[in-house]
């Protein structure tokens, strides 16, 4: 259930909703006249939707790409590509 307040709350009660937002990990809405008006987050609940958007992001266009183009990899010739440029990345940081 959404946690909905009014903007004054912020100034009013400021320790109860910083609470809310981390215990719960969930924003609260805060309203202005009767609408919606700014979302308090808790850092890490900002940080784990902006990581989420960026994954998603990358789907999407991991997705357009494997419809426009007919070639496809296997998890093998995956996995050995990565091998290798993290087995190179390594011996350039050793040098």
């Amino acid at each position: 259930m959404p946690h909905i307040r009014p903007v004054s709350d912020l100034r009013n009660n400021f320790a109860e909703i910083s609470r809310i937002v981390h215990e719960t990990g969930e924003p609260v809405f805060l309203t202005k006249n009767g609408y919606g008006d700014m979302v308090v987050m808790s850092i890490e609940a900002y940080e784990r939707h902006q990581f989420e958007s960026e994954v998603y992001l990358k789907l999407k266009e991991a997705e357009l790409e494997a419809k426009l183009s007919g070639k496809r990899f296997s998890q093998k010739e995956v996995f050995d590509e990565l091998r290798a440029k993290l087995s190179g990345r390594l011996k350039e940081d050793e040098v």
